[in-house]
This record gives C-alpha cells, sequence and structure tokens, in this order.
C-alpha cells in the first residue's frame, strides 16, 4: 500500500477541486453557447432567478468567451503539473507516463465529454445554472485585465480587422449551424433554405441567374408598334429589349408594353418601335447580384442586358431572376412549368440543358466541376470539346451525362445516370 503524506494529500484535494471547476466550466460554456437572445430574454421577463445575468451574458458573447476560456486553460494546467508532480511521487520514472494516461481518460471523461454531452441535451437547465457564477466571474478584474491583454497581444502577432472582439465564425460555420438548427427542429426546412439562400446571396454573379442570349426574347429594329405588341403579349412580358439595325446584333432600348399599348390605341400600331424606345441598363456579366438588386431598387428599373467582358450581349437580368435567387423560382401565368430535371424509373435523370451545375449537384449528391461554366450544357459541351450530337455522353463523378436532344448548337436535354464499371457490373464511385 502506498503511503501518502500530507503535501500529497493537499495535493490530491486540490486535484479533486479542480476537476469540480472544470466541470462546472464545461457545462457553462456548452450551455451558454447554445441559448439564444431571444431564449435569454423571454428567461428574463419571466423573472428567471438568472435570467439578466443570462441575458447579459448572451446579449455579448465576446464579454464570456475569453475570460471563460482562459479560466479554463488556467484550471487544465495547474491540474496536469499537480497530477505529474504527485504522480511522479507516488510511482516513481514510470509515474508520469501513468500520469498522462490518467489525465486523459479522467478528465476528458468527467470534465469534457460528459459535462458537454449534459449541457447539449438540457442546454437551457446548464445555461441556467451556470449564468450567475459565470457572470461574477468574467466581472473579476484581473481575470479580465489578463484576457483583454492576451487578446491584444494576439491581434499583434495576427493582425486582422475584427480580431478585437475575439472569436467569430465564417460563412462556412454559419451553414454549418443553420444545418444542425434545421436537423434538431430549431428551423424549418423552408426557413433553412431561405437562410441559406440569403448567405450565399452575396457570392452570387448576374452570369449565374441572367436569361442566356438564346432565350432573350427581342424585338426587332424595323417592327412597328403592332407587332411588338404582339410578341409581348404572347409571351407576358412587360418590356422587351429592341435590336439595333445592324450585324452586331446590339441592344438599342427597351420597348415597354404600357407604352405599346397606349399608342395601338391611340392608332399609331404602323408606327416604328424604335419611336417608343426606352433607355437600357447595361452591366458586366460578373456583377454581384446583391448590388444589382440593390441599384434596381434605387435607380427604379427593372431590367438590365448583361455584356461579356468583349461587350457583346450575354443575356438579360431582371428584378424577378434577382428574388428568385433568395425565394425560389416565382411562377406566374405565362411560365411555362416543364420540370427542369425529370425523375426516370430507371433511376436516372432527364434534365434541362440550362440547369445550374450547383442545383444539380444537390440532386446528385455530388460536386461537378463548375470553373469554366455555370450549366449542365456548359459542362458537356466542353468537356466533349465539340458541338454534341445527340447520343454523345461523358464520364464524370460517377455519372454518364447522354446528349439526348439539341436545339441547333445548344444542348436541350441531358439524361443523367449513374456509370456502371463494364468488369464487374458495379456503380463506379461517384467520388472517381
Amino acid at each position: 500500500m502506498i503511503a501518502l503524506a500530507q503535501s500529497d494529500i493537499w495535493m490530491l484535494i486540490a486535484i479533486g477541486l479542480l476537476l469540480i471547476v472544470l466541470v462546472f466550466l464545461a457545462v457553462a460554456e456548452m450551455g451558454l453557447s447554445r441559448i439564444s437572445k431571444h431564449r435569454a430574454t423571454s428567461l428574463a421577463d419571466a423573472g428567471s432567478k438568472s435570467g439578466k445575468s443570462l441575458l447579459w451574458l448572451v446579449s455579448e458573447p465576446e464579454r464570456w468567451v475569453n475570460p471563460l476560456l482562459l479560466t479554463v486553460n488556467i484550471c487544465q494546467t495547474v491540474q496536469a503539473t499537480l497530477t505529474g508532480i504527485l504522480a511522479n511521487r507516488l510511482f516513481g520514472g514510470a509515474g508520469v507516463a501513468i500520469g498522462v494516461v490518467l489525465n486523459v481518460i479522467v478528465f476528458f471523461v468527467l470534465a469534457e465529454a460528459v459535462p458537454k454531452t449534459y449541457a447539449v441535451l438540457y442546454p437551457e437547465r446548464a445555461a441556467k445554472l451556470a449564468a450567475r457564477p459565470v457572470s461574477a466571474l468574467v466581472k473579476f478584474p484581473l481575470l479580465r485585465w489578463i484576457s483583454r491583454g492576451l487578446i491584444g497581444l494576439t491581434n499583434v502577432i495576427v493582425k486582422g480587422k475584427g480580431l478585437e472582439k475575439g472569436p467569430f465564425v465564417n460563412e462556412q460555420e454559419l451553414l454549418g449551424i443553420v444545418e444542425t438548427a434545421a436537423e434538431e427542429g430549431v428551423v424549418e426546412h423552408e426557413e433553412r433554405e431561405l437562410i441559406e439562400s440569403i448567405i450565399e446571396f452575396g457570392d452570387t454573379v448576374a452570369r449565374e441567374v441572367m436569361v442566356p442570349r438564346p432565350d432573350m426574347v427581342t424585338i426587332e429594329y424595323l417592327s412597328t408598334v403592332t407587332t411588338a405588341l404582339d410578341v409581348a403579349i404572347e409571351h407576358g412580358y412587360s418590356r422587351l429589349p429592341v435590336l439595333g439595325d445592324g450585324e452586331d446584333d446590339d441592344v438599342v432600348g427597351l420597348a415597354y408594353t404600357k407604352d405599346l399599348m397606349r399608342v395601338e390605341r391611340e392608332g399609331g400600331g404602323a408606327r416604328p418601335v424604335t419611336d417608343l424606345v426606352r433607355p437600357v441598363r447595361f452591366i458586366p456579366e460578373n456583377k454581384l447580384v446583391n448590388r444589382l438588386m440593390r441599384e434596381m431598387q434605387t435607380e427604379k428599373f427593372h431590367l438590365a442586358i448583361v455584356a461579356d467582358e468583349y461587350g457583346a450581349i450575354a443575356g438579360l437580368i431582371t428584378l424577378e431572376d434577382c428574388l428568385e435567387e433568395l425565394v425560389g423560382d416565382i411562377v406566374d401565368e405565362y411560365d411555362e412549368e416543364d420540370a427542369e430535371i425529370v425523375h426516370l424509373p430507371d433511376g436516372g435523370y432527364l434534365v434541362d440543358g440550362r440547369v445550374a451545375i450547383d442545383e444539380l449537384d444537390e440532386v446528385l449528391e455530388t460536386d461537378l466541376p463548375d470553373d469554366d461554366w455555370d450549366t449542365l450544357g456548359g459542362l458537356v459541351f466542353n468537356t466533349l470539346g465539340h458541338v454534341p450530337v445527340e447520343g454523345d455522353h461523358i464520364v464524370t463523378h460517377g455519372w454518364r451525362f447522354t446528349v439526348r436532344e439539341m436545339e441547333g448548337r445548344r444542348i436541350k436535354r441531358v439524361e443523367v445516370a449513374r456509370e456502371v464499371d463494364a468488369a464487374n457490373g458495379e456503380l463506379v464511385d461517384a467520388d472517381s
């Protein structure tokens, strides 16, 4: 039996107390991080004893995050040191190794896994339990000064905007939080999609959401008001681009349906449509959609012509196209509702060539290349390296893409099916 000196007993008691403190700090860290400001406000309004302290902490997380983490670090360092000294006294040379193993096992289970799991299962209970002690802890002047000093040192070593506030999350971490909230039922599926659309909206450029040049409905330069009005009514558009008189196929302006209707009723149906042309806005194809949308709101225009790097017309974009990036497709009585992605009985898909790569990725649960193109048609066309004919195919990421319908030089429909290894009849790995 190993005899313990009085100093060893005191050291063992100190290690036990530190273990208790670390358990509490683990519960506090996880509990406070999982309580929203809205819920903390509700608890404070309901008269909860810890409600005010909880609201004070949750309102500005930087108040408690750094001091709490610093306290955890101090306790873990002291505890590990005492454990090593005590193990060396009791077990000699092998004591350090024994102390490290015991420390990792005991403190990981008791001071990390168990309390944090409890806080995940009962976040409100954990937060209420920790609120007042943590509030008192982070108000301790010495701890607050040391914490601020260390953060200041961090800002000197790693300079960056916003570091003075301490920890922050990036876009991918925020998307992960939203996904976790959806899985736990905190937000609905539709709410999750809207939040993700808003987060990703800032990276979307006009080229990704525009109507491409071949799909644009336009009015010829020499058209009459009556002819132009017939085109507008047939397609259900309130404004249409008017092409210039020349071989460059340029857009000289917009014809508004309300102007055409007014002149038609006044008996001017034979007038040239160019008499009614209004100015049109041109934008580069890489313009951010969120910036364009703000300009549309501020300057009160609903349609812009998209030009590529050479100045040629690449397509057009409307305010509705921008909104659909946020809320999904907006279908009216004039829109054709043909499904762009049709699930086939054999497990494959028949896909419109204009479908965006990222949209197809969600359906196929893969990550197709999209460096130099935005649509499925672009992927197939550029990978083949020539204008395809019906029946041409490519294979990538475990999927076979077969051209089923062409429209001139455009790929209209593509059949998508899992690729099967001819040698053994098994599906090819989607990552290959």
